[in-house]
């Protein structure tokens, strides 16, 4: 397993999107409630697959005390993945309706953590999703969830 104890600063400049970053040319992610705005920013884009992968640099907000990304962010972001991973089958509103998680690894202030994914089945109602997320090499955390489509007007 990788030293995962390297702390950064919460200086550092790279914290958001920026002109010079790896987050540069994700878009922003504007949740829909006041918990996803709050435990973000969250940031997205699509794959040259057409798959769309999530990410978010780790700031002391989401630290523990122990130093590390608190596993209640780490499924909160989990969460979001669901939909950001099934934006190209979800085309409505919709609400996680099951999710379960393994936390595998340690992240720290700084860290760029991705979730990427994979839909497993969208059906008329259900959508059944499975994804990680990971800071470079490592895996940090694994899940699987299922959407509810949830009817419009």
């Amino acid at each position: 397993m990788r030293d995962s104890t390297k702390a950064a600063t919460s200086e550092r400049a790279d914290l958001h999107a920026g002109p010079e970053n790896e987050l540069t040319g994700w878009q922003p992610y504007k949740g829909f409630d006041n918990f996803e705005i709050h435990c973000g920013p969250y940031f997205y884009r699509q794959e040259p697959d057409g798959s769309f992968r999530a990410a978010f640099r780790v700031e002391n907000k989401h630290l523990n005390d122990g130093k590390n990304v608190s596993g209640g962010c780490l499924m909160a972001f989990g969460d979001s993945c669901l939909f950001v991973i099934a934006k190209p089958v979800l085309q409505g509103p919709g609400v996680t309706i099951d999710f379960s998680g393994s936390f595998i690894d340690a992240a720290r202030e700084g860290d760029l953590i991705v979730g990427a994914g994979e839909i497993i089945r969208a059906g008329g109602s259900l959508i059944f999703v499975r994804g990680q997320l990971t800071s470079g090499e490592r895996t940090l955390f694994t899940f699987s969830g299922t959407i509810k489509r949830l009817k419009k007007g």
